[in-house]
């Protein structure tokens, strides 16, 4: 039977590919540390001499060992104690964190491990659980991915921050720019997460850099930046995401030009030109009055088709 504590651990992270630099002086590179020194004694200490303190008074601590944080009077000290099962989408994205595979603590665990996960996949639910790690109680959301169980760490509702204080201020936005940027990114819409636009650009860019000054060769050239004007706004910046996208797909353009009809249909603007042409016809007859007017009339016009920036 399936209780509502699962023994096990958490021994595997998921895997840090990214390139990592220690500091170093630069006349002569030697490392530079950070030592841990007493200031009492006034001298470097060991690891083995370190332990943990709660500073109660400026002449007072507290000292607190592993072995007592191990041994908290809570369920969750040892386990992982399951509170509730919710669906997926019922969960801020905001409030889960990184995420660590558990592994069943010795046989005992192996079935209750494995029991949780295959009703976990049939209710196609997520576990919210608690359990104790680095010295506070901390909440999970253990999901099945693949044969194994995936311990995401939560944030406590109070640590997440109002974002009321950085929303930017109020504009406006017409229903034709809201279907546009739908209809973008429809075009941009893809099954999985998979593909060269996917990989770790920046790491790669780094160890091309390490490996040719440590072949004492040139270092690669830096792509020149492009050119940019005024802030684009978000249809525009949406379809110039949508070009890159195809171009690294190998695509044509086609796709994207029927998202820019979605947008602006090409009848609209062929009948625009006629309309402008024949505009120019009259301004030429008409008295200098009606070209004021109309001059104003195109500006209107002009000015609400626009899209807004974002």
């Amino acid at each position: 039977m399936l209780g509502n504590r699962l023994c096990a651990t958490l021994p595997a992270r998921i895997e840090d590919h990214s390139i990592h630099f220690h500091q170093y002086h630069l006349e002569d590179m030697g490392r530079i540390r950070t030592r841990k020194v007493c200031e009492i004694e006034d001298r470097e200490v060991s690891q083995a001499e370190i332990g943990k303190g709660y500073k109660l008074t400026k002449t007072q601590v507290i000292p607190i060992t592993d072995e007592e944080l191990r041994d908290l009077p809570l369920p969750t000290a040892k386990a992982i104690e399951i509170e509730a099962f919710v669906p997926l989408e019922s969960v801020d994205p905001i409030r889960i964190a990184e995420g660590y595979y558990l592994q069943p603590a010795g046989q005992v665990a192996a079935k209750p491990y494995k029991l949780l996960r295959q009703a976990l996949e049939r209710s196609s639910k997520v576990a919210v659980a608690k359990y104790a790690w680095s010295g506070r109680e901390r909440l999970g959301l253990p999901r099945v991915r693949g044969d194994a169980i995936v311990l995401h760490a939560m944030r406590w509702p109070d640590e997440i921050r109002d974002p009321a204080e950085l929303l930017p201020p109020a504009v406006e936005v017409s229903e034709g720019e809201i279907e546009g940027a739908v209809a973008l990114m429809e075009s941009m819409t893809r099954e999985e997460l998979e593909g060269e636009e996917f990989r770790d650009a920046y790491t790669e860019a780094v160890a091309k850099i390490i490996e040719s000054k440590r072949e004492d060769k040139p270092l690669p050239e830096a792509p020149e930046p492009k050119e940019q004007g005024q802030v684009l706004d978000l249809l525009a910046a949406l379809q110039e995401s949508v070009r890159k996208a195809q171009a690294s797909r190998g695509e044509t353009d086609d796709a994207d030009a029927d998202v820019h009809d979605l947008a602006q249909p090409k009848k609209k603007k062929t009948a625009a030109k006629k309309t402008a042409k024949k505009t120019t016809a009259k301004k030429t007859t008409e008295p200098a009055g009606a070209k004021k007017t109309a001059a104003k009339k195109t500006a209107k016009k002009t000015s609400a088709r626009r899209p807004r920036s974002a």
